[in-house]
């Protein structure tokens, strides 16, 4: 038993076989497919503006979800409480899509083996409160030296320590710990009476110490507030872009919300199964420009957009 069934099952008195029994009630009505998502989360945020400490937040959450498939229709239902009762009441309310009977089996659980995106640490506990206040000082106080006149400085710390598992009717046996961390700081400049803001943050799927590490000479936190830094000094010399038809150059980062809303929603699954996607039918053909190439990595280590299995238990291509 890995750490993560011990704390999703064992924590809580519930067996593998307590797992599959709640399967085998989804699939006593006809189901082509049914999962069990349990998850147990933990996750904390601390905000300092101007050297003071101004906000912080601690939220523990744990359930399970239980999902059923049968043809175009979905039942959800989901129980805070981790039992065997809870379990079978949520899988009774998710099956009420179909009719009682016989479709599908429950098959026996085969562990999945997925190469690990990321350690398994926990990032909230590895360092001390006081260790984390000190880190937002930090960058507070080095955002003033080097830059005397910045106003408004905010630096805000979020963590996350999740535990998940999945387990489906199709066999389906997965789990993983997937820590999560960020770092963001934001600054005010003003100049011949016109302010205006910059901003930047990094994180990983890894823990804190991740911004103390040096990077081309700097610690890494003091190269997440230069940035900042520096959108606030372009800023302030900006001017309105000219109206009017014109190329866009879209560079790493943040642009790749714009690649998302273009074509990310006409790449899923459903959209594609149903045929309703402009790229229906098209793998293997040139659907874009001859400049433009797009890669969807979930397998890079330590990223924040990272996963070494995604949340029906398939590993990371």
């Amino acid at each position: 038993m890995n750490s993560v069934e011990q704390r999703l099952l064992a924590a809580n008195d519930l067996t593998q076989q307590d797992v599959f029994n709640g399967l085998e009630i989804l699939l006593s009505h006809k189901l082509d497919y049914a999962d069990l998502y349990f998850q147990n989360s933990a996750h904390e945020s601390w905000v300092m503006e101007d050297g003071i400490i101004k906000d912080g937040s601690y939220n523990l959450e744990q359930g399970v979800g239980v999902r059923a498939i049968s043809g175009e229709k979905t039942g959800l239902s989901y129980s805070d409480q981790l039992s065997a009762s809870a379990i079978n009441e949520a899988a009774k309310t998710a099956r009420s899509i179909s009719a009682a009977g016989v479709h599908a089996k429950q098959k026996a659980f085969v562990t999945t083996q997925a190469k690990a995106m990321y350690q398994p640490c926990q990032p909230i506990a590895k360092m001390s409160n006081d260790d984390k206040v000190a880190l937002l000082k930090s960058v507070d106080a080095y955002i003033r030296k080097q830059s005397p006149e910045a106003q408004n400085i905010v630096v805000s710390l979020t963590g996350v320590y999740e535990q998940v598992l999945v387990a489906a009717s199709d066999g389906t046996w997965a789990t993983d710990i997937r820590p999560l961390i960020r770092l963001n700081c934001s600054v005010v400049m003003e100049k011949n009476g016109r302010r205006e803001r910059g901003g930047s943050g990094v994180g990983g799927r890894t823990d804190y110490g991740y911004f103390l590490e040096m990077v081309d000479g700097q610690l890494r936190y003091e190269q997440i507030a230069n940035e900042a830094i520096k959108m606030a000094k372009v800023n302030l010399e900006a001017i309105d872009a000219p109206a009017g038809t014109m190329p866009v150059i879209l560079g790493s980062g943040w642009p790749g919300v714009l690649l998302h809303e273009a074509v990310g929603h006409g790449l899923e699954g459903d959209f594609n199964r149903k045929g309703s996607s402009n790229y229906s039918g098209k793998i293997g053909e040139v659907v874009a420009s001859e400049l433009c190439t797009i890669v969807d990595n979930g397998a890079m280590f330590d990223r924040r957009g990272s996963i070494s299995i995604d949340d029906e238990g398939v590993p990371a291509q």
